[in-house]
């Protein structure tokens, strides 16, 4: 007869106080990051928690909360793991607007996917939980400015772009907007890619 998860947390816990713990078990840790997820996209934010996490990952609380300190901390990792592999260097397609379509194009990509339906529940849940939004932020914040200094640095070497042109407003502004599109129920497709890029981008980096 199969153990229930239950059951087999409470002997997990057991033994690994008996043991005094045990190293870091990578597939243990990405299974814990897969459950989070796949519950964050079921119930949503205010309805997951670290109990629900640790029966669908069939690892116990304890372990769960040696590695990560709270819900908000598990979330932010887990989505960074996800996003981690498509976090590449934007294409030089030898003008700013090329460049931008790029980077819009595939961030647009990734909000259509799990990542969409997942960032829509937790915008409501970063208004009511300091903690997780600064965590989110947190995650991405390097990456997006790295990105974003090197589409406006060729785009300034061209001299497309003036020096006072401000890296940070790229990503300050193009994930809200697709955002706000999404929620209104609009497809992020090739013709709001060039819009937000047209319209909305090269102005602001312009003024």
């Amino acid at each position: 007869m199969a153990r229930h998860p239950t059951v087999e947390i409470v002997a997990e816990l057991d033994l690994e106080s008996r043991r005094g713990g045990r190293p870091r078990d990578e597939a243990r840790e990405q299974a814990i990051l897969e459950a989070a997820l796949d519950l964050l996209a079921e119930v949503g934010y205010d309805a997951m928690s670290m109990e629900a996490v640790a029966v669908r990952a069939r690892a116990s609380k304890a372990t769960i909360y040696r590695r990560w300190g709270g819900k908000a901390e598990l979330v932010a990792e887990a989505l960074k793991r996800r996003s981690e592999p498509l976090m590449v260097e934007p294409e030089d397609t030898g003008c700013l607007r090329g460049d931008l379509m790029s980077v819009v194009t595939t961030m647009l990509e990734n909000m259509t996917g799990i990542d969409g339906g997942l960032m829509c529940g937790l915008a409501t849940a970063v208004r009511a939980d300091a903690d997780l939004g600064r965590a989110l932020a947190g995650k991405k914040r390097d990456y997006h400015e790295r990105l974003a200094s090197l589409v406006v640095s060729r785009a300034q070497a061209r001299g497309e772009l003036p020096s006072s042109a401000d890296p940070r407003m790229l990503f300050d502004v193009a994930p809200g907007v697709a955002l706000f599109h999404q929620m209104r129920g609009e497809p992020l497709d090739a013709g709001f890619a060039e819009y937000l890029v047209d319209r909305i981008l090269i102005p602001l980096l312009r003024s």
